[in-house]
C-alpha cells in the first residue's frame, strides 16, 4: 500500500472520528445547559426521500443523509488544520 493512500485513509478516519464527537459533544452540552440548546440544532445534507428501484425480484433502495451540528462542523476544520500541519 503506498504512503499516500495510507495518508488519504487516516484523513478521512480523523475527520470521521471528529465529526461524530462533535455532534455527540454537541448533543451533550446542548442538553445539559438549556443557554446553549442551539448547539444540538442540526443541518441535515442529503436526500429527504431515498431512491427506491424494484426490479419485482429485488428491490434497491440508494440514499444518504448526513446531520451535523455546530460543534461537529468545528471539530471537522479543527481536524482538517490539525492534518494538515502534522503531515
Amino acid at each position: 500500500m503506498s504512503g499516500s493512500i495510507k495518508k488519504n485513509g487516516l484523513f478521512i478516519f480523523i475527520v470521521s472520528i471528529s465529526a461524530i464527537g462533535g455532534n455527540i459533544a454537541g448533543n451533550l452540552i446542548g442538553n445539559k445547559f438549556s443557554d446553549l440548546s442551539f448547539l444540538k440544532s442540526t443541518f441535515s445534507i442529503g436526500t429527504s426521500k431515498p431512491l427506491i428501484l424494484d426490479f419485482k425480484i429485488i428491490s434497491l433502495t440508494f440514499g444518504i443523509n448526513i446531520n451535523f451540528n455546530i460543534i461537529a462542523i468545528i471539530c471537522i476544520i479543527l481536524a482538517i488544520i490539525f492534518c494538515r500541519r502534522v503531515s
